[in-house]
């Protein structure tokens, strides 16, 4: 049965255009090709703040929030940190709204010891100016920066071994969390692999608990990141989460946005080409050739000038695990398109954003990432791309890095990778000296670069994605130095490229293309 988000072009189809990095390219793909498109943004909720209240005071399988305060205890209140939404929310964003209506709770409960903790995990520490973005100026100003700060995994007196899992999995966290009469968590779920036991335990933990699930063996053994029930990565941390709860006194607060990514001037990338009006067919025309021509900051800036107007869908509160199911199937809703077979060359576009490079580059490294772990793992059932079929995407690779947040990626991709891309020679013979970096962990502490664990965990990211995957085109690529360490092929066009695709598909291919963004999933059966 087909969707009408599954569209098959026929010989009078336009062109469609996606995405390649911070640039658009019009791509003609054969008559026959099927394109998958996502489900319109789900209507948001008519009042957020009752939303909000509601869920905090009929939660899922525990006590009311305010049945948990007395006045003298301490509360710790984590948040997650500028990885998501992609792009960033327009104001307020929907964790300061939460904060808002928390903090007058507690305030009304004679609560005043409160810390409030951005779950940074390895991420890079985010700057006032980001953190102020989604709280809001007034709690930035009243908190900022004693009683409001990041995450600090490397502070090894304010970390604390909690236990261990019958699997060995060591669990260590932020001192404030573990010594608080109450951890908080308020979180934004933008996909299925965010949120649940994921917010605190890693979020709030160390390199030492990172090490049990973000390694080439876990993370290969992941049938989709997206689908928590087919994932070693969530189940390992599903492990290590119920061990946090019997220890601390969580209160979970999760919610979710449709995938309204793109506000009334560039609302047109969202839509079918077929479906566009004349004034958009054009406008869409004259953004792609302004983006061809201005120099790269400038085509950043024209999409980052425009934060996405996403619509509050859902708020849930409670127990971690009650709440998140709620959360999962709230996801699932917005994201999942019906699909019916998978394809023998997947086309996508990749996007000039991940969770890694907000107001940043989208380095080669995070390139394999969203292509090798992202792209391929947006799918519920089985994947889109046959086992052994061919993805070709449309992006530069350019050989640039963000040499303050991503310093550590240069060796890594220069040194590394062209010596192996193995991802388990890597993990043994690399990893922890590197993690250990005395200046790339000072760079983390005291500046804003990702942890040098990091690079590796990208990676190893890609690891499932390149066991599946036989072959990455890169159409469009400005090098063949970068897609040649990746282990990709590069093509001078998409005509090109999909002639090569086919010396290894089936005589007559299942072409798809994956017309992202905004977020999608395929739900695919066979």
């Amino acid at each position: 049965m087909s969707h009408p988000l599954v569209v098959t072009l026929d010989r009078k189809s336009a062109p469609r255009t996606i995405f390649a990095g911070d640039r658009l390219v019009e791509v003609d793909l054969p008559a026959g090709t099927r394109c998958i498109y996502p489900r319109p943004p789900i209507a948001p909720l008519k009042d957020v703040d009752a939303a909000i209240r509601y869920a905090i005071n009929h939660p899922h399988n525990a006590e009311p929030l305010h049945a948990k305060l007395r006045p003298g205890m301490k509360v710790v209140i984590a948040i997650d940190d500028i990885s998501l939404p992609l792009p960033p929310m327009r104001r307020p964003d929907i964790r300061e709204r939460v904060l808002t209506i928390v903090l007058e709770m507690l305030a009304d409960h004679g609560v005043e010891d409160i810390r409030m903790i951005i779950a940074t995990s390895i991420h890079r520490r985010m700057t006032s100016d980001e953190i102020c973005h989604i709280v809001g100026k007034k709690i930035h100003d009243a908190y900022y920066p004693t009683r409001l700060f990041n995450h600090d995994a490397e502070d090894a007196k304010n970390m604390v071994e909690i236990g261990t899992t019958d699997h060995g999995e060591v669990v260590e966290l932020n001192r404030y969390a573990v010594e608080s009469d109450l951890l908080i968590y308020v979180n934004l779920n933008l996909v299925p692999m965010d949120g649940g036991h994921k917010s605190v335990t890693v979020g709030l933990c160390g390199y030492k608990s990172l090490r049990a699930h973000h390694n080439p063996k876990v993370m290969g053994n992941c049938w989709s990141y997206m689908d928590p029930k087919k994932s070693a990565l969530a189940t390992s941390v599903e492990r290590m989460g119920r061990l946090v709860n019997k220890k601390l006194n969580v209160f979970t607060i999760e919610t979710t946005i449709n995938n309204r990514m793109f506000d009334r001037p560039l609302e047109f990338l969202a839509k079918n080409e077929d479906d566009l009006s004349g004034l958009e067919t054009a406008a869409l025309k004259a953004l792609t050739a302004t983006l061809s021509k201005v120099p790269q900051p400038a085509r950043q800036a024209i999409f980052n000038r425009v934060p996405a107007p996403y619509g509050t869908t859902g708020v849930f509160a409670g127990e971690t695990e009650a709440v998140h199911e709620r959360t999962l199937a709230r996801c699932y809703e917005q994201y999942l398109v019906p699909v019916k077979g998978q394809a023998d060359i997947l086309v996508c576009g990749v996007p000039y954003i991940s969770p890694y490079n907000v107001n940043s580059f989208l380095n080669p490294l995070l390139v394999q990432c969203m292509v090798n772990g992202y792209l391929f793992n947006l799918y519920k059932g089985v994947p889109l791309l046959k086992k052994g079929g061919t993805m070709i995407i449309t992006h530069p690779c350019t050989d640039q890095f963000d040499k303050e947040q991503h310093v550590s990626y240069i060796e890594f991709v220069h040194n590394m990778l062209t010596e192996t891309r193995d991802a388990m020679e890597l993990h043994k013979r690399y990893e922890a000296a590197y993690a250990s970096n005395p200046a790339y962990v000072q760079a983390y502490r005291t500046g804003h670069a990702y942890h040098p664990a990091h690079p590796f965990f990208m990676w190893y990211w890609g690891e499932a994605g390149r066991k599946h995957t036989g072959r990455v085109i890169v159409v469009g690529a400005d090098n063949e130095y970068i897609p040649k360490i990746m282990g990709w092929e590069t093509a001078r066009s998409m005509h090109e490229a999909l002639e090569m695709a086919k010396d290894t598909a089936p005589r007559s291919p299942e072409i798809t293309l994956f017309h992202i963004a905004p977020l999608m999933m395929a739900d695919v059966t066979v």
